[in-house]
């Protein structure tokens, strides 16, 4: 998230306000925003049958609404605050300094980019709120909504925000040097781990034969999801440097680059494969290109975003068209084999690719670095462990108190009527 250590002034020591770089993180933070509602509600909501549509829909409002609290409330604290350095607690939460947004006032500045904090805490928020929603793929069409509910708190409060916190945070990912500018490990493996997690303890729809996809009710949702992802995602990786400069303006070019040629890639082999170039895979395809490029926005250049998006356009249609067939586990809409593999992918291509001509300081093995393809390859390996055992304790936990699966008669007829007493379309 951030090329230089962040400092927070507060008032009485306060650096000016640079207005072209809060201008910039407003409008980075509505697109980030604009990438879980409407983007994953319309773009899952299209890949799954219409009478589920409407849990897809309410679950992405939801994470909206509860995880922006639960932020605001104490996990910006936990993930920033200062209280616990150096204790045992202080290892996985920042402190309790900031709870309730103690001591963010108007007059509270974020350096080195001098943005005001409370732009840092609403922009840092949107992140928190569509990370569990990426897990909704997963086990998407089977799932009640108490259990997606208290899952989805207890999960930002014990995968996201450590994770966030030893990344971002100052935590010893962050200490040790690893690369995440916007979220690979933090965002896409945590949430691409834990919905494999998910679809392996939830089991498979009733209805799923491996091999033969359930088709979606509607290709042009999708469509319009994906592009509103790929809109948003500018905002998710070029705000993510907190400033309007070069750094901002590199992370927009790679982000693009790396989409397009994944998307192209994928278009390609299910060509060659399946003999037609689908819109759903086209979509797929850039979707995986924008999660792979999130790690290293902040340190490729075009090299490097070329290659990572050539890499996970094959490494993720790989997974999603064989592994998951050869394997037998539901993953719904791919949230494993998209944003899962896609963030492995770019988090250690980050550590070949990266470069100091963008990075300022750092360049990877590809230029003689190999030590920094090490620490991402730990880091890397860390989040899986960490993200999988997290998902396992939580599932156990929730699915206990309140139960998680739907009944066999409600996934049947549509957990829309059963769950929401509502139906998408009313002919």
């Amino acid at each position: 998230m951030f090329t230089m250590p962040m400092t927070i002034f507060a008032q009485g020591a306060t650096p000016a306000i640079n207005s072209g770089n809060t201008a910039w993180l407003t409008m980075a933070t509505v697109l980030v925003m604009f990438m879980t509602i409407p983007g994953l509600a319309l773009f899952y909501g299209g890949l799954v049958r219409q009478k589920n549509v409407l849990s897809i829909l309410m679950q992405c409002l939801m994470c909206t609404a509860v995880v922006s609290l639960l932020w605001v409330f104490f996990g910006y604290s936990f993930v920033f605050g200062k209280s616990l350095s150096g204790t045992l607690p202080g290892f996985f939460i920042g402190g309790f300094d900031k709870l309730f947004l103690h001591g963010v006032t108007t007059s509270s500045v974020v350096t080195p980019a001098n943005v005001p904090e409370i732009s840092f805490v609403l922009f840092q928020c949107m992140f928190a709120v569509i990370t569990p929603a990426l897990i909704i793929g997963a086990f998407a069409e089977r799932i009640r909504f108490s259990g997606f509910l208290l899952f989805t708190i207890l999960w930002s409060i014990f995968a996201y925000y450590p994770m966030a916190h030893f990344v971002w945070g100052g935590g010893w990912m962050q200490q040790l040097g690893v690369i995440d500018f916007a979220g690979g490990t933090v965002v896409h493996i945590n949430a691409g781990i834990s919905a494999l997690m998910m679809a392996l303890l939830l089991g498979k729809r009733r209805d799923y034969r491996p091999g033969k996809p359930i088709p979606g009710h509607s290709v042009p949702f999708v469509f319009i999801g994906a592009a509103c992802l790929w809109l948003g995602w500018f905002g998710f990786n070029a705000g993510s440097g907190l400033t309007a400069d070069g750094l901002d303006a590199n992370a927009f070019l790679v982000t693009h680059v790396a989409t397009c040629v994944a998307a192209l890639t994928w278009m390609t082999i299910d060509w060659i494969f399946n003999r037609k170039p689908t819109t759903v895979g086209v979509c797929t395809g850039a979707v995986a290109g924008l999660v792979a490029i999130t790690p290293a926005s902040g340190s490729v250049g075009l090299l490097g975003a070329c290659a990572i998006g050539l890499a996970t356009g094959i490494v993720c249609f790989f997974m999603v068209a064989v592994v998951k067939t050869k394997f037998k586990y539901d993953d719904s809409l791919d949230a494993f084999g998209v944003h899962g593999i896609g963030g492995i992918v770019g988090s250690i291509l980050t550590g070949v690719f990266a470069t100091k001509a963008v990075t300022g300081g750092v360049d990877g093995a590809l230029y003689g670095n190999w030590h920094q393809l090490g620490v991402q390859l730990a880091a890397t390996l860390f989040s899986i462990v960490y993200s999988a055992v997290i998902t396992f304790i939580l599932f156990k936990i929730v699915d206990k108190l309140v139960g998680i699966r739907v009944a066999p008669r409600e996934e049947e007829e549509g957990v829309d009527i059963y769950e929401h007493g509502e139906s998408a379309y009313n002919y």
